[in-house]
Parts: structure tokens; C-alpha cells; sequence
């Protein structure tokens, strides 16, 4: 019998040998987002979301039942009313600012090495998928391949989930390129003084509360006690963030949000720890989100507009948001230097 061809590659694209080859691509990953604000898009968007092993790692018979006999009946209707409350004419506001980003870390490479590098953007769930985005760099030549997660902190539910997708991607390829991964930058100098210069332009312009609170994403504690370094990176991003800003052990505080379940997850939890500073008389609080490269739904929503609410309902006068870094220029030059690094050794490095 005919062996069956289980590989694809790109010789079989009429216009494969017409593209100037590009050797090598940056491939940035983002979380994802729905297509839409309504329930018929957010379900599939959580069913493989919330489907993947990374992220709930209960025995899959167990959380199968979980999640299609009651969790994909629930929460798509709740999650589309979030997303609502923060999608713009231009769309998931995920979308449309990684997009940006990749669009202008793409000038900022090409203005240090015109046509060394192909940037493109991928969404671990959702569209570009990686495994789409991959395929486009093929085509476009690149032979060298440098994955970028636009996660600051490493942990097994994020930027681990990235490689399982890149390499369950790889799998299917005749011939893979040569492939390099950023494991994690959150102790990165260029990152921290992004970081401090955003929110040092943002007091500059709209004066500085009474303290800085450092939301970031939460997991399970069980999943620290297992190996994850997450926490002990957001603590390090923290610690050199409170240095670089000069700030004193009591006029930063750390926290972690958006827990789900009924386990121990990350602690201080975000929303408790805003009502206990508003009880204790601070009234003025400013929040930064340094675990998110770009704004989406837990920081627009959840932190914003949520989490503001719990502080004013607490006694607070008012929650202050600082935005991600987003496409500004701090982020684009800090995550230009990342790549740079990384790509050290290959023909289209400077270096």
C-alpha cells in the first residue's frame, strides 16, 4: 500500500518559489481573544481555551464534564457581557493593539536591518493561529524561526502552552525551521525601564495616587508547589520595578487576579486587596498590570472597571488604571533589544 503523506510543506504552492526568501521570522504569540462580544463566539474561544491541559490540568474525564455539562452552558453569556463593555469600532482591543505592536516592532526591525526579519503575530487560542501564522512564514522563505510570547513571566499555563502549540505545529512540517524560543523577560533591563517610563509618563500627566498596586495574572498555588516559577518571577518584576521607580516597601503592593475555581490560587487576591487598602484609607489608588503586554479583557474590564468599583464600593474615592505598554515606543525599542539577543549567531544578526 501507498504510504500516507502525514506532512505538509510548501512545495505544493504554485507561488512558493516566486517569494523573495526571508531566512529568518519573529513569530509573537498573544493569548487570543473571540471574535465577537456575543456568546456564540466566546463559547469555542473558551472551549479551547479552557479545554487545554496547560491550563486546567484535572483528569480530563473529570473536567470534561465540568466544562461542557456546565461551564460552556454558563459562562459564555457572562464572558460575552465583559467583552462588550470594552470592544471599539476597531474590535477586541487584544487584537487590534498586538497587531499594532507586531506591525511596529516589524518598522523598528527593518529600520536596524531592512529585510533581515519578518515579523507575524499568532493567538495561542483563536485566530492567526500559530500553526497558521507559522505556515505564512514558510511561504514567505524563513528558515530560522524565533518565538517570542508576549508574556513577561514564565508559567507553564502561558508561554508553556506556546511551545506545546509551536511544537504540536512543527509535528506536521516536512521540514521545520530552525527554531528558538523566549522562554520569559521579566527581569529584562530594557522591559523594567519600559515598564517605569510608561508609568512615570503617566503620573507626569495625571498626578500619582496614594499607592502603585501591581495586579498581576494569578494561577493555582498548586501549580508553584509543582515547579512554576511564575510567582517568583512577578515578585522579581516587582522588586526591580519598585527600585527603578524608588519607591518604599509600603508605596507598592503586589497582587494577583482573575482566579477561577474553588482552589488556592496566587495570593493576595486583586479585588480583596482593594477593599482592604480602601478600608484602610487610601483613596486615591493607581493600578499597573505589568504581566500583560497589551490591554484586553482582564485589565480593561476586570481591573478598570471591576476592580474600581469594589475600591469606590469600599470606601475609595478612585481607581486609577495605568495602561499596558501596548505599540508605544518603550515597548517596541525594549522588545526590539529581546529580539536582537536572541537571534544572536544567525546570519541576519548585526552582530
Amino acid at each position: 500500500m501507498p504510504r500516507i503523506n502525514h506532512y505538509t510543506g510548501v512545495a505544493g504552492h504554485s507561488d512558493a518559489s516566486s517569494i523573495q526568501p526571508v531566512q529568518a521570522g519573529v513569530l509573537l504569540v498573544n493569548l487570543g481573544t473571540p471574535t465577537a462580544p456575543t456568546a456564540k463566539a466566546v463559547r469555542p474561544y473558551l472551549a479551547e481555551f479552557l479545554g487545554d491541559t496547560r491550563v486546567i490540568d484535572y483528569p480530563r474525564w473529570l473536567w470534561w464534564l465540568i466544562l461542557h455539562g456546565v461551564i460552556l452552558r454558563l459562562r459564555p453569556a457572562r464572558s460575552a457581557h465583559a467583552y462588550a463593555r470594552i470592544w471599539t469600532a476597531q474590535g477586541s482591543p487584544l487584537r487590534f493593539a498586538s497587531e499594532s505592536l507586531a506591525a511596529r516592532l516589524q518598522l523598528e526591525l527593518d529600520r536596524q536591518q531592512p529585510g533581515k526579519l519578518r515579523v507575524a503575530l499568532a493567538m495561542r487560542y483563536g485566530e492567526p493561529s500559530v500553526a497558521h501564522s507559522i505556515e505564512q512564514l514558510q511561504l514567505a522563505g524563513v528558515r530560522r524561526l524565533l518565538v517570542l510570547p508576549l508574556y513577561p513571566q514564565y508559567s507553564a499555563t502561558s508561554t508553556g502552552s506556546v511551545i506545546d502549540a509551536v511544537a504540536d505545529t512543527f509535528k506536521t512540517l516536512r521540514w521545520p525551521p530552525e527554531l528558538r524560543i523566549v522562554n520569559d523577560y521579566h527581569d529584562d533591563p530594557g522591559h523594567i525601564d519600559a515598564l517605569a517610563t510608561s508609568i512615570e509618563h503617566w503620573w507626569a500627566a495625571n498626578g500619582r495616587g496614594d499607592k502603585l498596586l501591581l495586579s498581576f495574572h494569578g494561577i493555582p498555588e498548586r501549580y508553584v508547589r509543582l515547579g512554576d516559577p511564575y510567582s517568583d518571577q512577578c515578585q522579581r518584576t516587582a522588586r526591580l520595578l519598585r527600585e527603578r521607580l524608588q519607591l518604599g516597601e509600603d508605596e507598592l503592593v503586589v497582587s494577583f487576579q482573575s482566579r477561577v475555581g474553588r482552589e488556592n490560587w496566587l495570593h493576595p487576591y486583586t479585588d480583596a486587596t482593594v477593599r482592604q487598602l480602601a478600608a484602610d484609607g487610601v483613596k486615591k489608588l493607581d493600578v499597573a498590570c505589568p504581566g500583560f503586554a497589551v490591554d484586553c479583557l482582564e485589565t480593561l474590564e476586570e481591573i478598570a472597571m471591576q476592580n474600581r468599583d469594589f475600591f469606590v464600593a469600599a470606601g475609595g474615592e478612585t481607581l486609577r488604571y495605568i495602561p499596558a505598554l501596548n505599540d508605544s515606543a518603550e515597548q517596541v525599542d525594549s522588545l526590539a533589544a529581546v529580539v536582537r539577543r536572541h537571534v544572536r549567531g544567525w546570519p541576519e544578526s548585526a552582530e
